[in-house]
């Protein structure tokens, strides 16, 4: 299959394996990721106002999403634990919706992809979970990366950002 790429968490026999990064060379890496929440606008006003009746949902959004990063390889199989360096949630509420920002770094021989992504994803679980109580029409949507920079395959951005 000439111009496929190969899948590299699959052996030649086709068995699941763990890429092996023991020859790459540690660079800085970094990734943003992106979600979306989307509610009532009656909901969102009861998040920013202070009055969920779970408490603080942006500030229990921000520290799962930064869990999330740091227990990924325990939630993804494959993915190889990382020295995270620096872990970043930013909530942007907008009318009906709350926009998701992690941002993950490292210093490491594999991307770090897949933290940027979970911690995103577990954010708005998170604003789900606080808020399904008053809104069970929440969605969580457009989990997408934004952007991953280091390692052989360089800087990615994406085109169409959210």
């Amino acid at each position: 299959m000439d111009g496929v790429p190969k899948l590299t968490h699959v052996d030649e026999s086709g068995a699941a394996r763990m890429v092996d990064v023991s020859d790459k060379q540690v660079t800085h890496r970094r990734a943003v990721a992106y979600a979306k929440v989307l509610m009532d606008a009656s909901t969102l006003e009861m998040i920013v106002s202070g009055q969920a009746p779970k408490g603080d949902v942006l500030a229990v959004a921000r520290v799962a999403g930064i869990m999330a990063a740091k227990r990924t390889s325990e939630l993804i199989p494959m993915c190889h634990p990382l020295p995270l360096t620096h872990v970043a949630i930013d909530l942007e509420p907008e009318y009906s919706a709350i926009k998701i920002v992690a941002t993950a770094e490292t210093d490491a021989k594999t991307g770090v992809e897949m933290e940027a992504l979970t911690a995103a994803a577990v954010a708005g679980l998170t604003i789900y979970d606080m808020c399904k109580a008053v809104d069970r029409g929440m969605v969580v949507t457009d989990v997408m990366l934004l952007e991953k920079e280091g390692g052989k395959s360089g800087h990615y951005i994406r085109e169409d950002k959210a």
